[in-house]
């Protein structure tokens, strides 16, 4: 990796991975296969109600270039390289999308917090708020994570509109994992919980 400084899409991962990461409501199996050249292939498929959606993702190493590249079945292709150290301290990405959809054109900015409590427990906290320039309304995300055992994590996060969701994880294998979660809506606890399951095999 570069000795540079990090870089901007880096800003904030940490506190995104405790809040966002692995949390599921639909039915998600993922599995790594790996060519005979020894390149990666990730197969991934999500079931939302009636719908079904997937996706294929490969990562191609060449010396300090590196290339991923996802297709999905709505046939958008997603493509990014990077090239580590083309000078000293440099790294260069260039990612792209076809066809190109623009996230949510500036209209918000988000500013996160995360503090690690206990490194040998993976104990962490994680904060987010987030400002919306068209509603002119802020979302606040509080989070956090803890590992029972080496091969089990718990995480946790509710925001102010009520929002509440939890996971266990549970690492069965070597990179491996099955993953439970569940959300509920504490504003109308009237209506079921969504709970979501996902598989991740890797050889």
């Amino acid at each position: 990796m570069g000795k540079g400084p990090g870089l901007y899409t880096d800003i904030g991962k940490k506190a995104r991975d405790l809040l966002y990461k692995d949390y599921q409501t639909d039915h998600k199996f993922t599995i790594t296969t790996y060519s005979p050249t020894g390149v990666a292939i990730t197969s991934t498929g999500i079931k939302k109600g009636e719908l079904f959606l997937a996706d294929v993702n490969t990562q191609l190493k060449n010396k300090n270039i590196t290339t991923d590249i996802k297709v999905d079945t709505s046939s958008n292709l997603i493509a990014t390289v990077t090239v580590d150290e083309p000078a000293p301290g440099l790294k260069t990405i260039l990612s792209f999308r076809v066809p190109d959809q623009s996230n949510d054109k500036g209209d918000s900015v988000s500013g996160s917090y995360y503090h690690t409590v206990n490194a040998i427990t993976n104990t962490a906290v994680g904060a987010e708020v987030t400002h919306s320039f068209s509603t002119n309304e802020n979302t606040f995300t509080v989070g956090t994570q803890h590992a029972l055992d080496p091969l089990t994590t718990v995480k946790a996060r509710v925001n102010n509109l009520g929002r509440a969701s939890a996971l266990i994880q549970h690492e069965w294998r070597p990179k491996s994992f099955f993953t439970i979660s569940g959300d509920v809506d504490t504003k109308a606890i009237e209506k079921s919980a969504k709970v979501g399951l996902a598989l991740a095999l890797k050889p």
